[in-house]
């Protein structure tokens, strides 16, 4: 009786189970089935509206944007799903938000070197084009200020990218050191470059751009046999003897050993010009210097300037004599007018201010005289021509352009990239363009009149914070009988930017 009832039960339970069974298709769902499909439907429909745009290049950022932020959480668009963050001072960080930031810029990087390759390219403005300039010229309705502008602002837009050979005298020279920075002289003939060392020094050379033509695209590079162990943060053409005879560097002191202000004559670079001989090298005991500048003006001969920790130093190279002026802020960028000996300051507080350097150091702020004040600090400024406008440029990426007669930002030049690096800015006013590099690598050009953005161009490596590139532009690169186009250095590599 007790197996029959066990085999009754067993197989009661065996029934109970067997009717229990649905297939999944006629499964009635739970409650808490519903409520996730229904949080996966409320997620996935923005998603869809964002994905259904025109614009397919778009609907990536369209996902990313209306996807809501999780802390600790990435969204990946192409998945479709959030991914975990983890800190990014482990060794195996298979994502992180350094990671995937620099896996988009690098995407970006490519897709519009391949743009570039392709040129696919539109015109820098609705409606513009070389016909209808030339047009508008032959029926006089364009100057020829504004022909010669708007015709570099149609060619700057189609400038291409070609590599250009070094040549060097000592074949271990070239191509071995990553460049750092590059300037040119007044007539684009010369750079100097400073390039760094494996040893963690750096080295300077001169490269002649003579050779440059729209078919070859050789040039020739002399090197030294002087380098420094010590950082060299500024760099600028001074005219001692003659036009760009020497060259100005501020290199930062190492433990005890101070830092100093050097002049280092063009002819110490073998071959520059075999007729000159050997000029003065100076060079002058400082603490840290930010800046540097050498004064054209007549009233203040042979004297030059740097900008220090919390003042400025301005020194005759002849005389020795020094004047000291007190600023409350480190000076970041300096620049002296050639009608006026006056030096203008920019300032890591975002003060701008001028000073007349024929008026005697004394204590105080009273002898500063035109003020103007960006909301962070200020890594470079340039004097227009006429004198009557200043550009400057700072570290929250904003290039404003000043009306020093009124001392209001009468422009604004969006676009620029900066944290908080020391970029330069390249004005070519003869052409009506700005040049400034980005922290981002991108190379950007606007038009000077209108602050129009021109032309975004990527690095050909890719982007980091020691690989940022060094440009140089003008329409006469070699001397008066140049070529138009764009000199840019990056890492070990010289690329011209010829217009087509």
């Amino acid at each position: 009786m007790k197996r029959n009832y066990r085999r009754g039960k067993e197989k009661h339970g065996w029934s109970s189970r067997k009717h229990s069974y649905r297939p999944q298709r006629y499964r009635r769902p739970s409650r808490d089935s519903c409520a996730e499909r229904l949080e996966q439907e409320e997620q996935q429909t923005p998603m869809s509206a964002g994905s259904s745009s025109s614009d397919p290049s778009s609907s990536s950022l369209t996902q990313s944007s209306v996807a809501p932020e999780l802390p600790g959480f990435y969204y990946d668009s192409e998945k479709n799903r959030y991914f975990r963050l983890l800190p990014g001072h482990n060794n195996y960080n298979p994502l992180t938000k350094e990671s995937i930031q620099y896996k988009a810029m690098e995407c970006k990087r490519l897709r519009l070197l391949e743009e570039e390759e392709k040129q696919k390219k539109k015109t820098t403005r609705p409606g513009l084009n070389s016909s209808m300039l030339l047009q508008k010229r032959q029926l006089g309705l364009l100057s020829s200020t504004s022909y010669c502008r708007l015709v570099h602002e149609l060619k700057v837009n189609c400038m291409q990218r070609r590599k250009i050979e070094i040549r060097s005298p000592d074949s271990s020279v070239a191509g071995t050191n990553n460049f750092k920075i590059i300037v040119a002289d007044v007539a684009c003939e010369r750079i100097f470059t400073v390039n760094d060392v494996e040893h963690g020094g750096c080295k300077y050379g001169i490269i002649n751009l003579s050779g440059l033509g729209k078919e070859s695209l050789t040039v020739e590079m002399y090197d030294n046999l002087y380098f420094t162990n010590r950082k060299v943060n500024s760099v600028c053409w001074a005219s001692l003897t003659h036009p760009d005879s020497h060259v100005l560097l501020c290199l930062m002191g190492i433990a005890e050993t101070p830092g100093c202000a050097s002049l280092l004559p063009a002819s110490l670079f073998s071959s520059t010009n075999p007729g000159d001989r050997p000029g003065m090298l100076c060079s002058f005991k400082i603490s840290t210097a930010w800046s540097c500048a050498w004064c054209l003006n007549p009233q203040a001969d042979n004297c030059f300037s740097t900008g220090l920790t919390r003042r400025v130093l301005v020194t005759n190279v002849v005389t020795g004599h020094r004047q000291t002026f007190g600023t409350g802020s480190d000076v970041l960028a300096q620049q002296f007018a050639t009608q006026t000996p006056v030096l203008y300051n920019g300032c890591r507080s975002g003060e701008i201010f001028s000073i007349d350097v024929r008026q005697r150091s004394r204590k105080g702020q009273s002898w500063k005289a035109t003020r103007l004040f960006h909301d962070s600090a200020v890594t470079s400024i340039h004097l227009l021509e006429a004198e009557h406008y200043l550009l400057a440029a700072d570290t929250a990426g904003k290039i404003k352009l000043w009306d020093l007669r009124t001392a209001k930002c009468v422009k604004q030049y969006k676009g620029h990239h900066n944290e908080y690096a020391v970029l330069p800015l390249h004005v070519n006013e003869e052409e009506g363009l700005l040049t400034a590099v980005g922290q981002d690598c991108y190379t950007r050009i606007w038009s000077l009149r209108d602050a129009h953005l021109l032309r975004t161009i990527p690095s050909p490596h890719p982007s980091s914070k020691d690989a940022i590139p060094s440009v140089v532009f003008s329409s006469r690169l070699g001397g008066s009988r140049g070529v138009p186009g764009l000199l840019m250095a990056v890492r070990q590599d010289l690329y011209h930017f010829s217009y087509n």
